[in-house]
């Protein structure tokens, strides 16, 4: 891999009413033409990304999106779009072209507050029309920094470049950790990476290749091995490994000869960590002891993948959670960045560990589950909790053992 994967960029979306200059804005601030820009009102029809460096921040992903005050089925389809990036946000721009503050940036800025976002108003057009410092003043007041520019002249885009770097969101840049905690520098882990069917040929899987590099930056060492392999690795080294971690699918057997005082975890918990919230999808996984017959349950994935043999997400989840609950239950499925408008009629919601995604829309998810009063957890979890072993599974973890043990009844 040549490039930063898109979850670990700062994602910028740029959002406005249609040809108020957001494309031209982003052209500017990028030194490119990334985006075609016209006279004509909803040009831009899909969002654009365009991933770049932004410096000293690092990588970032900037999305242009198209004019929510749209129109038409069209244009419907398009606000739709844009309101996915909104999810998927970890700053956003409202972009305003003549001083202009109704109701949709009004709107706008409330739904990114409402994701905890940081908003930055930028006036464009200030060649030709100034912006007004009675409007940002009123903006200032309301907790909203604002900033005028033209992207015709380039005037004030360098400050835009530095007040971008400036409001950066903490959680970006003490992002967790994937396992650098979990072993001491000089220490052993030892990762089993069944080979995927699903993975590019020639290649590990994402999470395994991120997994593996934060072990380097964190100055511990990786075995990694088979599942087959797996007995005679751990027989190998000189003293025990300070953490063993599995795919998902082959808990079982890793569980199995792993010995007992070893920590174990999958890939799949460590992104629920890394990419979302550990506890929360924990108390998810808890809602599977609940499960009856005729439940729905709604399994997400994040990838657009076409499904292949023992599909973990169609096959594998579907048949281990139908012979915990002993009875039939009703799946259903969505990919990509769609999700359900109404969340009420399902029971639970079983995600991929999304590790092609960004942290803020693993959480717009959660907190959108959260409001809909719809446990959600993820492959990882959901899996460990069916084949009896998530005590184990979550014992890396104190405070997702301790939400465990409490929901046992046990005292910790």
């Amino acid at each position: 891999m040549n490039k930063t994967p898109k979850g670990y960029r700062l994602h910028i979306g740029i959002f406005g009413r249609r040809n108020v200059g957001k494309s031209s804005v982003l052209n500017a601030i990028t030194s490119q033409q990334v985006s075609i820009v016209s006279e004509v009102a909803g040009t831009t029809t899909d969002p654009v990304e365009k991933p770049m460096e932004l410096l000293p921040l690092g990588p970032v992903l900037f999305i242009d999106t198209a004019g929510v005050d749209d129109e038409g089925m069209l244009g419907g389809l398009r606000v739709q779009r844009t309101k996915q990036v909104l999810e998927r946000t970890d700053l956003g721009l409202i972009i305003t072209g003549d001083n202009t503050w109704g109701s949709y940036e009004q709107t706008l800025a409330a739904e990114l507050k409402r994701h905890n976002v940081t908003v930055l108003v930028i006036f464009n057009k200030a060649d030709v029309v100034p912006a007004e410092a009675d409007l940002m003043a009123r903006l200032h007041r309301e907790g909203l920094r604002s900033l005028a520019v033209s992207a015709r002249t380039g005037e004030g885009i360098q400050a835009l470049r530095r007040l971008l770097v400036e409001s950066a969101p903490e959680d970006f840049i003490t992002h967790p950790k994937i396992a650098g905690d979990l072993v001491p520098p000089g220490d052993c882990a030892v990762l089993v990476v069944p080979v995927d069917k699903e993975a590019p040929k020639g290649r590990l899987i994402l999470p395994q290749v991120q997994t593996i590099r934060d072990l380097l930056d964190n100055d511990s060492f990786c075995l990694v091995v088979k599942e087959r392999e797996l007995r005679e690795a751990l027989g190998r080294l000189n003293k025990p490994p300070a953490l063993v971690v599995t795919d998902s699918q082959a808990f079982l057997k890793v569980a199995a000869d792993t010995p007992e005082p070893v920590p174990l975890t999958s890939f799949s918990i460590l992104f629920a960590r890394f990419h979302a919230d550990l506890n929360e999808m924990v108390r998810g996984a808890l809602a599977i002891a609940k499960l009856k017959s005729g439940d729905r349950i709604l399994i997400a994935e994040a990838c657009s993948h076409h499904p292949i043999g023992e599909d973990i997400g169609t096959v594998k989840i579907p048949r281990w959670l139908t012979q915990y609950v002993g009875g039939k239950l009703q799946f259903e499925y969505t990919r990509g960045h769609d999700f359900p408008a109404d969340l009420a009629s399902y029971k639970l919601i079983i995600h991929c560990g999304a590790c092609m995604w960004n942290r803020r829309e693993m959480l717009s998810r959660l907190m959108v589950a959260r409001e809909a009063g719809v446990p959600m957890t993820n492959y990882g979890l959901a899996i460990a909790f069916s084949l009896g072993i998530f005590e184990r599974a979550l014992r890396p973890f104190p405070g997702a053992y301790a939400i465990y043990r409490q929901s046992q009844g046990d005292a910790i």
